[in-house]
């Protein structure tokens, strides 16, 4: 079970199992779209707003894409008010 407006973990982990191969272009780009909303979604509320599923699977998420994609272990909205210039002033 997912939280409101996200992504439930057992859709994410049969599109991950299932081979780009075998999927149609219309399929691929609603996985884009959905990833794209759930990550950001996953960026914006804290942890401890989310059902222990949820939160397990975000922190979860966020490893891969810092082993995957590297960065700076900013959240979503410290990299947003960062960009913004109302970030930490160290």
């Amino acid at each position: 079970m997912s939280d409101a407006g996200r992504k439930d973990w057992s859709d994410k982990m049969k599109e991950g199992i299932t081979p780009d191969s075998s999927k149609s272009s219309q399929q691929k780009v609603k996985e884009a779209v959905t990833d794209t909303g759930d990550k950001i979604a996953r960026g914006v509320q804290p942890d401890h707003d989310k059902s222990t599923g949820q939160e397990i699977s975000d922190k979860f998420g966020r490893s891969k894409d810092e082993h995957v994609h590297g960065g700076t272990g900013e959240s979503v909205m410290d990299k947003t008010k960062n960009a913004l210039g109302l970030g930490d002033k160290h």
